[in-house]
Order: C-alpha cells, then structure tokens, then sequence
C-alpha cells in the first residue's frame, strides 16, 4: 500500500474511520489471495463467478465508494481504483467486474435528475449489496424503446454486456422515435435474456456475452433523466465515467501483470533450474533472471505510479463544484496516458515472465498464459492507438477529447 500511493498528495479527512477502510483493504487482499490459489482452476472452468461476486457482496466491498451516511464505505476512486487492482492479482475478471460495478452503480447517481430517486438507487444498491452491470456497447445496433399503453417495451441485442448474468441492475441506453432514453432496471423482469455466448481467450470469468430484450417492460419512472437527442451535450459530471472505466482497465490490467510477476517469482523460487553455465546453485540467483525481474518490477511500479496520478486527477476534477468541459478533459488525458502505458507494460510482462520461468512453465497445467490471454482479450476493448492519437492532439494542438463512450 505504501508503495502504491507513494506519489498521492495529502488526503483530506474521512467520513469512515480508519480502520474501517482498513479492513476493506484487508479483504481485498485475502479475497486476492485466494483466488490467486485458484486461479488455474477458475480460468479452466471458464464458468460465471457466482460465488465470487456473493463473496464480494459480504466483504462490503462492492459498496465501498457509496457514502458512509448510507452505510457504503465512503471511500474515493483513488482507493477504489487501487481495490480494482489488489483483485486482478488475483483473478483478473474479478478485478474487472468489480471496477465495472463501481463505474456503473456511481453513474447512476451521478446522471439521475431526480436527486431524491438517486439517493433511493443509492440506498437501496448499498442496503442489498446490488452488483450493477450495463447493456451500453455503442458499436451494437441501438435497442429500440416502443410505447405500450402506460409503459414501453424495450426490444433489441447487445453483443457484449459484462456480467451479463450476474448483474441486480443494469444501465441501459436506447432509441425512443429520434431521441435517446437513459434507464436503469432489474434484471429479473421478464424479457431480459442473458445468452451463453461468451467464449474468448481471456476473462473467462467476466461473463461478457451478449444480452436480448424481448418486450421487456419499462416505465418513465425507470429513466434516468428526460430523452434528449442524441446531439445535446450531458452535463459534464456523468461522462467522467469514460476516463473512469478507462482507468478501470489501466488498473485491472496492472493489477493482472502484478499477479503474473508474483507468479513467476514464486516459480522461480520453487521450481526453475539454474542454467549450467550460470555459475550458480539457485535459479533465483541466476544474474540475467534477476535483471528480468528487475526490469519488469520497474515497469509495473513506474505504471502503477502513474495510474495512482491519473486516479488523483480525476477524483480531484470530479468533486470540483461547477467542474468544466475543459478540466474533465485535462483529467481524461492523464487518465487516457495511464491507459496506454498501462496496456503496453502489462502485455510485455505477461508475455516475458516465461523468459526468467523456463520451458516447463509452458505446461498446460500451469495455465500461465491467462494472464496474458486475460490482458490480450481486453486490451482489444479500443484500439489503443486511438488513445495515443488523442494524447498526441492534446500535445500538438491543445485539444481535449471528443466526450463519448470510449473517449
């Protein structure tokens, strides 16, 4: 923990005693840990963490950024960032689905006009320990929203929807005539289907098949805010959930190398042969695997810092009264440049730690690759070259991002 937020400037005081953010960073760690031991064995399986998302649920975990006035644990997106990471180590799907769910439950507070009907969402989320997902991807074709006597039917597919069967509550975007309808609902009212489609090479357990609508009843009383044409402009404060998903994957990404590397040194310790012209007795003593390992260890701390530098700028933007266009654009290129960083340190370690392990860490028992299968699977979200593009027009012509869902 010091470590990682070594480069963090003063924290002002908290609502929620210290050791109470303690002991959810002490679960966070031993939930890591187990699933760590797990790890071959959950990636082989490939099933949807049911019991893992009830075990986050338990620890208080999912409701760690909802205020401590309601019972969350009233902590910032610095520290809910850095629990995203502490879980990759273990399993990088649960990592994911942890930080997704901080994104989509803080969104809905954020982007309901009805502050009172936020504050029950709130409450209610944080009283039944609701895991929230989203049916959101905007490269799918739009779900269409058709009235039906005194409510709307809500008719369509979405090809990728993370933790499409584990979610309470989901946020959902759709087209109602030319304007574009924002809802949350449960996801136990008929005509939600969840299909068991997902079947990728990495985050085997991030449940991100697809999801159907077939007349699924929605009422005004679900949205989120009056449909408004696609072409008005949101309020700034809801689009700081793209930076924040994209910090998401940063960190989810690190966490998953940082739990590689833990991997491979435990392998070396225990398991690889020094080479015979080494000169040594112990692989662990071997100078060109120390060298390796020095080298990845400086990549994933210097990336790490960086991550925990973006987190700081944008809970510091976030909480700004009155925050602009500008500054949520000065805080997503921070964010955006953790990103990108994050994304190419994390496919060279998870690809390099079988260099300083040896070849008998290629055995399929292992299951070794999934750490890299996991940071291959979703570093293909966006294209990060499109991030880089947008960091260099901020460099050259001083110009923010477009806001949308990816930017």
């Amino acid at each position: 923990m010091t470590a990682l937020h070594a480069l963090r400037t003063p924290e002002p005081a908290r609502s929620l005693p210290g050791l109470e953010r303690d002991q959810l960073f002490a679960r966070a760690e031993a939930i890591s840990a187990d699933l760590a031991k797990r790890g071959a064995e959950l990636d082989r399986d490939g099933q949807p963490p049911f019991s893992e998302i009830t075990e986050l649920k338990a620890s208080g975990l999912l409701n760690a950024l909802h205020p401590s006035e309601i019972g969350g644990g009233g902590l910032d997106w610095v520290d809910g960032l850095t629990l995203t990471r502490i879980l990759a180590r273990g399993e990088s799907s649960i990592g994911q689905l942890l930080g997704y769910h901080y994104v989509n439950s803080q969104y809905v507070v954020w982007a309901t006009e009805d502050r009172e009907k936020a504050h029950r969402l709130a409450q209610d989320t944080v009283s039944r320990s609701l895991y929230w997902g989203a049916a959101v991807n905007p490269r799918d074709p739009g779900l269409t929203l058709t009235p039906r006597g005194d409510h709307y039917v809500l008719n369509g597919r979405k090809t990728f929807s993370t933790a499409a069967r584990l979610s309470d509550w989901i946020n959902v975007s759709a087209a109602i005539g030319d304007k574009i309808a924002q809802f949350a609902v449960p996801t136990d009212r008929e005509g939600y289907i969840a299909h068991d489609d997902w079947d990728n090479i990495g985050q085997r357990l991030s449940d991100s098949g697809s999801v159907e609508f077939r007349d699924f009843p929605v009422s005004e009383s679900d949205f989120l805010f009056a449909p408004t044409a696609a072409d008005v402009p949101s309020p700034v404060k809801p689009t700081f959930n793209t930076p924040l998903i994209q910090l998401v994957f940063a960190n989810f990404y690190l966490g998953t190398a940082e739990g590689a590397l833990a991997t491979a040194i435990d392998y070396v310790r225990t398991t690889t042969r020094p080479w015979l012209t080494s000169g040594v007795e112990r692989a662990a003593e071997d100078p060109y695997i120390l060298e390796r390992i020095g080298e990845f260890r400086a990549s994933l701390r210097a990336a790490a810092a960086l991550a925990d530098q973006a987190a700081l700028g944008v809970q510091t933007a976030l909480v700004r009264p009155n925050v602009t266009a500008r500054e949520r654009g000065e805080a997503a290129i921070a964010a955006y440049e953790s990103k990108v960083n994050a994304t190419h340190v994390s496919l060279d370690v998870t690809a390099r730690i079988f260099e300083v392990m040896g070849a008998r860490a290629t055995a399929g028992r292992h299951r070794f690759d999934r750490y890299w299968r996991n940071v291959r699977t979703h570093t293909l979200h966006d294209p990060v070259f499109y991030k880089a593009r947008e960091l260099g027009d901020f460099a050259l012509n001083n110009r923010i991002p477009e806001v949308s869902l990816y930017s």
